[in-house]
């Protein structure tokens, strides 16, 4: 193919915060929100220091605050936080150069390792590609566990080169803001580290 590509990070890089922190403060309320992060930090503090996985550490969460909920009621959730409360967390410099690169031809993919749940809505308005980390649901209920790997780290690289061959395309860019996105930034002839800030 003749025509770019570019693969932007999601969260802290299109957005100013995290949208997993800022979801569940959407459905639950900080009080709720706080009590459960203090529960929980003994696995956050394991994750910091390597001595649990990133995606153990989040399933502990995603478990906790969605875990047994409906998929009709995280669907409407989700719908509910990217109409009402993700617009305000977009960076305008990020959406600048997202209308840059489609009026060059590029095609846009999101990479995230948020669910793909709560990203969707806003990636089909803007019409972008989306891969994200997946939910597992049972029984018409999400269990909070990962439906295979957390959309992190190498496995964005993996699910990038399962979907595309990058030699078709004239011109690679990608966009991140964590250590997380590294690999992601190292596949790029573009590569752009916090550029929004």
């Amino acid at each position: 193919m003749s025509k770019p590509i570019a693969f932007f990070d999601f969260d802290g890089t299109i957005t100013t915060k995290d949208t997993l922190l800022e979801i569940i403060k959407f459905r639950h309320g900080n009080a709720k929100f706080y009590m459960g992060f203090l529960l929980h930090s003994p696995y956050l503090v394991m994750m910091k220091l390597g001595l649990m996985s990133n995606q153990a550490a989040k399933q502990k969460i995603w478990q906790w605050f969605f875990g047994g909920m409906k998929v009709e009621d995280f669907k409407t959730y989700c719908e509910q936080f990217a109409a009402e409360a993700l617009p305000a967390l977009i960076r305008p410099k990020a959406l600048t150069e997202i209308d840059k690169l489609k009026q060059s031809g590029a095609e846009i993919v999101v990479v995230s390792a948020s669910a793909e749940d709560w990203l969707r809505p806003w990636c089909e308005k803007m019409q972008v590609g989306l891969m994200g980390t997946r939910l597992e649901v049972v029984n018409g209920k999400v269990t909070g566990r990962i439906n295979g790997t957390n959309c992190h780290g190498e496995e964005k690289v993996r699910r990038i080169r399962e979907v595309y061959d990058l030699s078709q395309y004239k011109g690679i860019y990608c966009y991140g803001d964590t250590s997380g996105d590294k690999p992601m930034l190292a596949l790029a002839d573009h590569a752009f580290y916090q550029p929004f800030r």
